[in-house]
């Protein structure tokens, strides 16, 4: 693999990159904020060596296993759901990612792995049949030594704040292990993810409340004792560092029920009668009170709505979620969030940021919203979107309505640990050559300029998110 360009992803005017290669190098080593990701807490306690390449670089990585799946090769290949593998099926697993490594020719994935292989591990050859066991033995060799520890790499990656995702009902004891260890200076929060306890229709459901009652000590048997279980553990999870409550529902419907509406469904729900369509008034209703509790607990909404998940029953049932065949729905915000914001969008104490999947949103409703609504800000660019194009297409079709101020900073939204400096990189360098352009056009001082990216680095996530 030839050395990585310094200038990759700038602009390819000679005298824009310039500009733009100045502002990079004013926020390249800038500490990373993650705000939103997949990452265990437990990863961290633990801090054990990572089993093998494939396991690390390969397996956790929907993004990866995805395109390989798609040229053919089984994920049961490539170690999905199964943890650390064998020597010989690690091999074998690493052996496909090479061997199809052209398919990743012009896509993030590539641009990531080979950050990856290059910054972290030292790896100079390029990918292919004749170099998969040379690179493996060089990936596993260095996962041996110390400075390739979770701790080591997470400190070597300059990361200042990680937030994961946690099911309301988590014990978080992983956060509480981390804040009290005097060795350990980094913020790891948990973020209060509450889709299936929300959604009547999920087959899951009434086992899940289940265990809220539990988790909350609460008698959820009547829908005030159901209200308080979520209030209780949105407390405890604020009192563990959370500053967000993460949603992703079908749609962002926010229509509000009358209270003995809402009682009822929930009633029904338990029997096991409640229709489709109260169900998902249910949910629509409860997205509502999500708001109303933000307002009394601070924990900022991100609302990421519209993906058809587990698209493929088969590999559902043999590999489990979260293995690359999540796909991406149309979606409306502007009328969907209108009871909510009509409510809560002027209210001290809420916030909320909006992200999508369906760009053709992005300049027609998620912008003119952050750009009128104090508590909305615009998400950054996120899964299938976090791309280098798609990055450059929400700039240009964000800002000219709601600013830079009005956005989010970027969201790594990974489970891929050794993947976060790689994809916070590749947005500043997307970043600060947008930002180049402006100057280039005479539409920003580079003063102007520089202050920008620095702030997109370093105070957009903090406010957006309450850092």
């Amino acid at each position: 693999m030839p050395s990585l360009h310094p200038d990759r992803l700038l602009p390819v005017d000679p005298g824009v990159r310039a500009l733009a290669r100045r502002l990079y190098d004013a926020v390249r080593d800038l500490p990373i904020l993650s705000p939103h990701g997949h990452v265990d807490a437990q990863l961290l306690v633990d801090d054990a060596p990572f089993g093998d390449p494939a396991s690390l670089l390969i397996s956790p990585d929907h993004y990866v296993t995805r395109l390989l799946h798609a040229q053919g090769v089984p994920l049961s290949r490539l170690g999905v759901g199964r943890g650390p593998l064998p020597e010989a099926d690690a091999r074998a697993a690493w052996a496909a990612l090479c061997e199809h490594w052209p398919v990743f020719r012009g896509t993030p994935v590539r641009y990531w792995l080979e950050s990856e292989l290059a910054d972290i591990f030292g790896v100079t050859e390029r990918p292919g049949p004749d170099t998969a066991d040379a690179i493996y033995d060089r990936v596993a060799a260095r996962l041996a030594e110390p400075a390739y520890r979770p701790r080591a790499l997470f400190r070597g990656f300059g990361i200042e704040v990680l937030a994961t995702t946690d099911d309301p009902c988590a014990d978080l004891a992983a956060h509480r292990t981390l804040a009290h260890d005097p060795d350990w200076t980094a913020r790891v929060i948990p973020t209060f993810r509450p889709d299936r306890y929300l959604e009547p229709a999920r087959d899951d459901w009434t086992e899940s409340v289940a265990r809220l009652a539990a988790a909350a000590d609460t008698d959820t048997s009547h829908y005030d004792g159901y209200l308080r279980a979520l209030e209780a553990r949105r407390r405890v999870f604020v009192e563990h560092g959370a500053t967000s409550a993460d949603h992703s529902h079908a749609d962002v419907g926010s229509d509000p029920l009358t209270h003995k509406e809402a009682a009822d469904i929930y009633r029904a729900a338990l029997d096991g009668t409640a229709t489709a369509a109260e169900a998902t008034a249910f949910r629509r209703h409860m997205l509502f009170e999500m708001a109303r509790m933000s307002c009394d607990d601070g924990l900022v909404m991100t609302l990421h709505p519209a993906v058809r998940r587990n698209h493929h029953t088969p590999t559902l049932e043999r590999h489990g979620p979260d293995t690359g065949h999540d796909i991406p729905l149309r979606v409306e915000f502007t009328d969907a969030l209108r009871p909510l914001l009509e409510r809560f969008g002027t209210a001290e104490g809420f916030q909320v940021v909006l992200f999508t999947l369906d760009e053709t949103v992005f300049s027609r409703e998620i912008a003119p919203l952050a750009g009128f609504y104090p508590s909305v800000y615009a998400g950054a660019p996120w899964w299938f979107l976090d791309a280098p194009d798609a990055i450059r297409r929400f700039r240009r079709a964000v800002t000219e309505t709601a600013g830079f101020s009005r956005t989010s900073g970027f969201v790594d939204d990974t489970r891929a640990f050794c993947s976060i400096p790689a994809r916070h990189d590749m947005s500043r360098r997307l970043d600060c050559g947008f930002l180049a352009e402006l100057v280039a056009e005479h539409r920003l001082d580079e003063d102007e300029a520089l202050e920008t990216a620095v702030e997109l680095v370093t105070v957009n996530p903090r406010k957006a998110f309450r850092l």
